[in-house]
């Protein structure tokens, strides 16, 4: 079994906030840094996402994939596998949401499992990974506080 990476992020929103943003695949473009394209292809019988092509561009990896969808019925989890890709053999995830602060705040955990088609050390497999998943939450952080886009990656 693939080893996944994770890490969590508090944010000063409610969990239904926070979901809003990850929901709206539409506007991954604005805040994400990585994600170049998004467009959603199917919904779910509750109009949610079901399968979203995305164009990433994050350095040395470029990518158009396309992932399925699956939401919590509690609304407080969404996460994603792998349909098809250029580049990956593997490419699951995953947001949980839980309350904070009495329900004003919000601790968001992403975990992800990546696997490459082209060979890669799994400890540089790993590092990439939680790279990936530290921008994601800083970013979900920055646009859902202040809907603002995540500042520039740094060179």
């Amino acid at each position: 079994m693939a080893e996944h990476t994770s890490s969590s992020i508090t944010v000063e929103a409610a969990p239904n906030e926070v979901m809003a943003v990850i929901a709206d695949f539409d506007r991954y473009p604005e805040w994400t840094g990585e994600v170049k394209e998004a467009e959603v292809l199917a919904k779910d019988d509750q109009g949610r996402a079901a399968q979203v092509r995305l164009v990433l561009d994050a350095g040395a990896i470029k990518d158009d994939h396309t992932l399925a969808y699956t939401w919590s019925d509690a609304g407080d989890t969404v996460s994603w596998s792998l349909v098809k890709s250029q580049m990956l053999r593997q490419l699951d995830g995953s947001y949980s949401l839980a309350p904070a602060a009495g329900g004003k705040h919000t601790e968001v955990t992403y975990q992800l499992t990546v696997d490459v088609k082209i060979p890669m050390l799994g400890m540089i497999k790993r590092k990439a990974e939680k790279v990936v998943i530290d921008r994601a939450l800083a970013g979900l952080k920055k646009r859902v506080e202040g809907g603002a886009a995540p500042d520039a990656p740094a060179k």
